[in-house]
């Protein structure tokens, strides 16, 4: 599958916090939340820039959706789940990975699960 044609897809990760709630690390090659109201299919190919926290610098990122929020419930973000895939994925979830070292889950929300 061709990755999705009619727009890069942009997603800011300002912080820590935000990265803790976006990153999915229970997903097999790491996963990321993306906020978003484009409407979206499960098992679609997409590509997104992505940032890391204290870095301006986009990272393009592929993979395919396995996860979808439809709606705005006041708690959880509309958008969906990718899954991580290539050699920017790997670079994307180890780097996820040592900023989120040592930070304690209790009392935190993810925007999936």
């Amino acid at each position: 599958m061709q990755p999705r044609m009619g727009g890069i897809i942009q997603v800011n990760i300002p912080d820590k916090d935000t990265l803790y709630a976006s990153y999915m690390p229970y997903v097999v090659g790491g996963g990321l939340f993306v906020p978003t109201k484009q409407p979206i299919k499960l098992g679609e190919e997409v590509f997104v820039l992505a940032t890391l926290p204290e870095q301006s610098q986009k990272i393009p990122l592929t993979g395919k959706v396995i996860w979808i929020s439809q709606k705005q419930n006041g708690i959880k973000l509309q958008g969906f789940g990718m899954q991580l895939s290539g050699e920017k994925g790997i670079y994307y979830k180890s780097e996820a990975e040592k900023l989120l070292a040592g930070i304690k889950s209790e009392g935190r929300s993810s925007y999936t699960m």
